[in-house]
């Protein structure tokens, strides 16, 4: 029947239609449910767009510093808020395309509505009571629609949403998820940042290089606080030397609106404090989207709000699956793209192995960037491992200093009984690139020996990463 298929994924962001694609790619004839738009929030809310952001802040701050690389720009620059947020848009529109003509190229169908699984086997699809959020980026339409369609395996890709807090939520207008922040009408002059995580310190970068007034509110007492402390503190002194201004072991108790501006009580250590800014921007982590489906009266079990699985995506009921931010941290993309490619082999019956989790790099696009993979040196310490640790920074790289951005470091843990690499951890120019470099050793299961032994061409950036690894064993050459 055309409507009995072997695979269907509800959702169709990154690890969704990756997927998908790769079931086709075995031969099982797969469809999958969307509601709103294909890539999902990564491609349309979250890591594309704010990039294309974060690109028109760099030539931004580039271009008002145009003196240190000796030019000279005549005339005067601004930001026109409107054509930032256009490009940003076109950047996600384009790829939306994209991922819409790469399932029709594998020959995955697209079922259009809000799916639900009324028993083991069968999806049900309504119609999305969630439409296109901008009518200039309209979801598209489905090659099916409304129905009952039968699966012999249901993987349940559905992702997650902005966590809200009691009496702080937001109202789109004076206080902001990513959403909102991502496509401001006018550019606010203050911004107060509630949470430092990944999406916190990302806007916080965007809207501070933009010329706004920022200040990052975070409840742990370091920002980027799954990141290694000495890198986090590096990054924070780099911020605030922008003028970001950074409050840790804080948080907002309470928020007061304005005709056009938002009150915070902070409370902290020293006391209670307030600040009135434009707009508060509320990055505080994210609720998977566990609700609607179907899921707890079918049985499947929920783990604190996501939903738990084995390594290979599998669920305590047969058949039915998880992939991706509602199967649980981290919560990144790549991590949903690659888990949904084990899940697929595995039903495949392939020889699919679990995810190591500690090999998933982590990448913050601010100015600096951070990057890191593995364990910190804390949490190795904790493990019980003897470590050697070694350290690099920017300065004495003659790319770095050449590129005018001289302010970095690269740290990299080492057993120190065995030589494995445990943990990589960097801040500056260009380091969610070269932490790929590291990613590759640590899946070889490469030793201090054979990365020492591995020529890194000069001039490069890269380099960094080789006298990181040299330091850690006393061999450090440019310092």
């Amino acid at each position: 029947m055309a409507d009995n298929y072997d695979v269907i994924i509800i959702g169709g962001g990154p690890g969704g239609y990756v997927a998908a694609i790769r079931s086709a790619q075995l031969g099982m004839k797969t469809a999958v449910v969307e509601r709103e738009h294909l890539g999902g929030i990564c491609l349309n809310w979250g890591c594309i767009p704010t990039k294309a952001l974060l690109r028109s802040a760099e030539i931004y701050h580039y271009a008002t510093h145009a003196k240190d690389y000796g030019l000279t720009l005549n005339g005067t620059m601004s930001v026109n808020v409107a054509d930032v947020v256009k490009r940003s848009r076109g950047v996600s529109a384009q790829l939306n395309g994209g991922v819409g003509f790469l399932l029709k190229k594998n020959k995955v169908d697209v079922i259009w509505g809000e799916a639900s699984i009324p028993k083991v086997g069968e999806v049900k699809v309504s119609k999305s009571s969630k439409p296109a959020v901008e009518p200039q980026h309209p979801a598209p339409k489905g090659v099916l629609g409304e129905g009952t369609y039968k699966a012999k395996h249901i993987i349940v890709a559905t992702g997650a949403r902005p966590r809200a807090l009691p009496g702080i939520e937001p109202d789109k207008k004076l206080i902001w998820t990513y959403f909102e922040a991502m496509v401001p009408q006018t550019m606010p002059k203050s911004v107060i940042v509630m949470g430092s995580g990944a999406i916190g310190i990302e806007f916080a970068s965007f809207y501070r290089t933009m010329g706004a007034d920022v200040t990052v509110v975070e409840v742990m007492p370091q920002i980027l606080p799954v990141e290694d402390a000495e890198i986090a503190a590096l990054a924070r002194k780099r911020f605030e030397k922008q003028g970001m201004k950074i409050l840790t072991g804080a948080k907002v108790s309470k928020v007061a609106k304005g005709a056009d501006s938002v009150t915070a009580t902070i409370e902290d250590e020293k006391g209670v404090q307030t600040i009135t800014a434009d707009r508060l921007i509320s990055a505080v982590g994210v609720v998977a989207n566990v609700e609607g489906i179907g899921l707890e009266a079918l049985g499947v079990k929920l783990d604190r709000g996501i939903v738990a699985t084995d390594g290979l995506g599998r669920t305590n009921v047969p058949g039915i699956y998880a992939i991706g931010d509602v199967a649980g941290p981290p919560m990144l993309a790549h991590k949903a793209e690659h888990e949904g490619v084990i899940c697929v082999e595995a039903i495949k019956g392939l020889h699919a192995h679990p995810m190591d989790k500690l090999k998933i790099p982590g990448c913050t696009y601010c100015h600096p960037q951070v990057a890191s993979v593995g364990l910190t040196e804390a949490k190795a310490k904790e493990q019980g491992y003897t470590l050697k640790v070694g350290r690099f920074p920017f300065m004495g790289n003659g790319k770095a200093i050449a590129l005018g951005e001289p302010e970095g470091l690269v740290k990299t843990i080492f057993d120190a009984k065995t030589g494995k690499l445990l943990g990589a951890h960097m801040v500056g120019a260009e380091v969610t690139e070269l932490i790929q470099g590291y990613v590759v050793a640590m899946n070889l299961e490469t030793t201090e020996e054979e990365l020492m032994h591995t020529v890194f061409p000069h001039p490069t950036l890269s380099e960094t990463m080789h006298e990181s690894v040299l330091d850690a064993y006393g061999r450090v050459i440019h310092t």
